[in-house]
C-alpha cells in the first residue's frame, strides 16, 4: 500500500511538472537574438513599465505566460531598477528569479579624452540612467563643487580617463563620488608634494597637463613641452598656447591659429591673458600630468610644430630661432595647401 501511494505521489509530482512546464515556467519565452541585449528598469517602475520595455523591444515570446508566472512569484509586488543582462531563450522562471534578485550587470564607463562640461555631461548620461538635467545640476551647484576643492571652470580635473565600473542606476551623485576616487586615489603624497614644489595648486597641475595634452600625443615629448610653459610661468610671460585658443572660439578642428582668433578677449585665450587658464581645456591622462610633474629641465620658452608632420616639434630658447623654425612649419603648410 506505501508503495502504491508512493509511485501516485511521483506521478503526481511528474504531472505536476509537466503542466508547470507546459504554462512556461521552463520552456523558452525571451526570444532567441545574437550579441548582448540589456532590459533597463529605470528607478521608481512599476511592473507594467518592465513588461512595457521588454514589448517594445519584442523581447518576450509570450506575454501572457510571463505575466501569470510573475504574479505567482510576487515579482510584480517587488520590482527592483537597474540593468539586467539577457540571454536568448531564457525561461520565464530564469529570468524572473533575475528580476527577483536584483543583480544587475554593471556599465563599464570608459572615461577618454573629453574637453568640455558638455562633452563630460553626454558621455556620462548618454550611459547611465541620471539624465543630463541632473548631471548639469549638480555641476553647477558650489556646494558640490566646493566639497572637491574645485571651480565651476574645473569640473575636468575629477575625470581621469579610465574605465570606471558603475551600476546603471547609481545616482549622479554618487557617479561623480567612485570617478572622483580615481582622481585621489591618483594623488598621493609623493605626486601633491611635487605639485607643492612646483607652488602650483592640483587643479592648476591638471590645467597645464590639459594643454600639454592637446598640443602632443607623443607621450616621450610631453615632460619637455611642459617644460616650456613652466618656464614661460616663471618670468611672468603669455603661454600663448594654441589649444587654449582652440576652447576659447569652441572650434577644435582649426588646423592654423591666426590673428583673428589669438586677438579675441576670451579668458581661456592664453594669448590676452597671462598666466593660466581659468580650468583644464580637456580631461588629461596620466601621462601629461607625470610630464608636468616631471618635467625636463631646460631653457626652452618656445615650440613649433616640425616642418615633417611627424607631430614632433622643434624647441628653442630664443624667439629668432623660433621665428625661423616657424617660418619652416609656414612654407610646408603653405606647400600643402592647408589653411
Amino acid at each position: 500500500m506505501k508503495k502504491k501511494n508512493l509511485l501516485f505521489l511521483l506521478a503526481l509530482i511528474g504531472v505536476i511538472g509537466m503542466v508547470w512546464a507546459d504554462v512556461g515556467y521552463f520552456k523558452p519565452n525571451v526570444v532567441d537574438f545574437t550579441g548582448k541585449k540589456y532590459l533597463y528598469i529605470r528607478s521608481g517602475s512599476g511592473w507594467k513599465e518592465v513588461i512595457d520595455s521588454l514589448n517594445s523591444r519584442h523581447l518576450l515570446i509570450d506575454e501572457n505566460s510571463f505575466n501569470d508566472m510573475a504574479v505567482t512569484m510576487g515579482v510584480d509586488k517587488q520590482v527592483h531598477p537597474g540593468r539586467y543582462a539577457l540571454e536568448p531563450g531564457m525561461s520565464n522562471y530564469s529570468l524572473l528569479k533575475l528580476l527577483r534578485s536584483g543583480v544587475q550587470s554593471p556599465v563599464k564607463l570608459t572615461l577618454n579624452k573629453l574637453r568640455t562640461k558638455e562633452q563630460i555631461i553626454h558621455k556620462l548620461s548618454s550611459q547611465l540612467e541620471p539624465d543630463s538635467t541632473a548631471f548639469a545640476r549638480l555641476f553647477s551647484d558650489s556646494n558640490f563643487l566646493n566639497s572637491y576643492g574645485i571651480g565651476a571652470s574645473q569640473i575636468q580635473v575629477l575625470f581621469m580617463p579610465n574605465t570606471y565600473e558603475l551600476y546603471w542606476n547609481t545616482s549622479s551623485e554618487k557617479v561623480i563620488s567612485k570617478i572622483a576616487k580615481s582622481h585621489q586615489q591618483f594623488w598621493n603624497a609623493e605626486r601633491k608634494a611635487r605639485a607643492k614644489q612646483l607652488n602650483l595648486s592640483i587643479p592648476d597641475i591638471i590645467t597645464l597637463a590639459s594643454i600639454v595634452e592637446e598640443e602632443t600625443n607623443k607621450h616621450d615629448e610631453k615632460p619637455r613641452i611642459a617644460s616650456v610653459y613652466l618656464n614661460r610661468l616663471k618670468i611672468g610671460m603669455k603661454l600663448g598656447a594654441d589649444p587654449t585658443v582652440k576652447f576659447a572660439v569652441g572650434d577644435f578642428t582649426l588646423r592654423r591659429i591666426l590673428n583673428i582668433h589669438t586677438q579675441k578677449g576670451f579668458p581661456y585665450n592664453t594669448y590676452q591673458v597671462a598666466g593660466l587658464p581659468p580650468g583644464p581645456i580637456c580631461t588629461p591622462g596620466k601621462e601629461s600630468i607625470e610630464a608636468v610633474l616631471n618635467h625636463e629641465e631646460t631653457k626652452y620658452l618656445f615650440f613649433c610644430a616640425k616642418e615633417d608632420f611627424s607631430g614632433y616639434h622643434n624647441f628653442a630658447s630664443t624667439y629668432n630661432e623660433h621665428l625661423e623654425n616657424a617660418r619652416r612649419y609656414q612654407q610646408a603648410l603653405n606647400q600643402r595647401n592647408i589653411k
